[in-house]
C-alpha cells in the first residue's frame, strides 16, 4: 500500500498552497515561515515527493527544508508546467489550481525529472550575483540604444555608464572574494580559464554550474544549457534545428560572448572561417563554437585536465 505522497506547491512571498495527488488530502495553505513550514513537513509520510516552482527566492526556504528532511524534491521551471496545464486542457489559473497541477505532474511523470539538491551556500551567492550581473548589463545596453543619436546628454550619460561600470567591477571583486574561499573551486576555475576564450567571469559561472550539477556527459551539460538543437520532423518532413535555449540564459549568453572572442584567436579562428565557407551564419558559427567551448569545458572539469588545442583543431583535418 503506497504511504508516501505526491504534493504540489504554489510559492507566493507570504504563504504557500499545498495540494496532493491524493483526492483525500485537502488543499491547504501553510505560511512560508521556517517553523510553519518545518511542522508542516513532519506531518508528511517518509519517501513523499514534493514539486514546486522556482520562483524568484521565495522557492528556497521550502526546498532547502524539505531537502534536509529526507524528502524528494523537484524544482520545476515554471514555463514547463504552463505547458503541462495547457496539455491537460486546464482553463483557470490559481494557486489552487497551480498546486494541484504540480502534484499531478510529479505524480505522472517523476521518474522523467532531476531531483533537487541544495546549492552551498557559496555556490548560492555566485548564482545571485551572476544573474545580478547580467540584469545590470542589460539596463547598460539598453540606456546606450535609448540614448543613442540624442545630442545634449553626452556628459550625463557617460557619468551613468561610468556608475555602473563601476558597480560591475564591484561585483566581479565580490565574486572573486566567494570563490576563492574554496581552493577547489579555485583550481577547477583556472583549468577552465586554460580554454583559449574564457575569461574570469565566464570561467566562474561554468566552474559554478559545473560543481553544482552533476552532468553524466557533455551532451547533458550542453542540453542544460539550451544549446542543443531542437528536432522538429514529421513524416517525409525535415523541419530546421533551432536551439532549445532552456536552463540558464545568462550562462548561455556569457558562453556566446566567449565565442565571439575566441573567433578571433588562432585557435578558433579556423574553426569559425570553416563553418562560415560551409554557408553557416555568423550566428550559428558562433553559436557552434560556444557550444564546443562547452563541451570542452565539461570535459576539463570532468577529467581535471587543461585545454589542449590540438584536439580542437584535429577536426578540420
Amino acid at each position: 500500500m503506497q504511504t508516501f505522497l505526491n504534493i504540489g506547491v504554489d510559492v507566493a512571498k507570504d504563504a504557500v498552497v499545498v495540494a496532493c495527488a491524493a483526492q483525500s488530502f485537502p488543499v491547504h495553505s501553510v505560511a512560508n515561515q521556517r517553523m510553519p513550514l518545518l511542522t508542516w513537513l513532519k506531518s508528511l509520510p517518509a519517501g513523499s515527493r514534493i514539486g514546486l516552482e522556482s520562483t524568484g527566492g521565495y522557492h528556497e526556504l521550502l526546498a532547502d527544508l524539505a531537502y534536509a528532511q529526507g524528502y524528494t524534491v523537484f524544482l520545476l521551471n515554471p514555463m514547463d508546467t504552463r505547458h503541462y496545464a495547457k496539455a491537460m486542457g486546464t482553463r483557470a489559473k490559481t494557486d489552487r489550481v497551480d498546486a494541484e497541477l504540480i502534484a499531478r505532474l510529479i505524480a505522472q511523470e517523476h521518474t522523467r525529472l532531476r531531483a533537487y539538491t541544495p546549492p552551498t551556500a557559496s555556490q548560492r551567492k555566485l548564482d545571485r550575483l551572476i544573474r545580478r550581473r547580467a540584469r545590470i548589463v542589460r539596463i547598460k545596453s539598453s540606456l546606450k540604444l535609448t540614448m543613442n543619436n540624442l545630442n545634449g546628454f553626452a556628459a550625463e550619460l557617460k557619468a551613468v555608464l561610468l556608475k555602473l561600470d563601476a558597480l560591475i567591477a564591484r561585483i566581479d571583486a565580490a565574486m572573486s572574494a566567494i570563490a576563492t574561499n574554496s581552493p577547489q573551486h579555485v583550481e577547477a576555475q583556472q583549468q577552465l580559464q586554460t580554454i583559449v576564450g574564457v575569461g574570469p567571469v565566464v570561467g566562474m559561472a561554468l566552474t559554478n554550474t559545473l560543481e553544482r550539477v552533476p552532468f553524466r556527459c557533455a551532451d547533458a551539460f550542453v542540453a542544460f544549457i539550451g544549446y542543443d538543437p531542437r528536432a522538429n520532423d514529421s513524416g517525409h518532413k525535415t523541419g530546421r534545428r533551432r536551439l532549445s535555449k532552456r536552463g540558464p540564459g545568462e550562462l548561455r549568453r556569457l558562453l556566446f560572448n566567449a565565442a565571439m572572442s575566441a573567433a578571433k584567436t588562432k585557435v578558433w579562428k579556423p574553426i569559425y572561417e570553416h563553418y562560415r565557407s560551409q554557408g553557416w551564419s555568423t550566428t550559428a558559427a558562433l553559436v557552434i563554437i560556444a557550444r564546443k567551448i562547452a563541451r570542452t569545458a565539461w570535459s576539463i572539469h570532468h577529467y581535471h585536465s587543461t585545454f589542449n588545442p590540438e584536439r580542437i583543431t584535429k577536426c578540420l583535418t
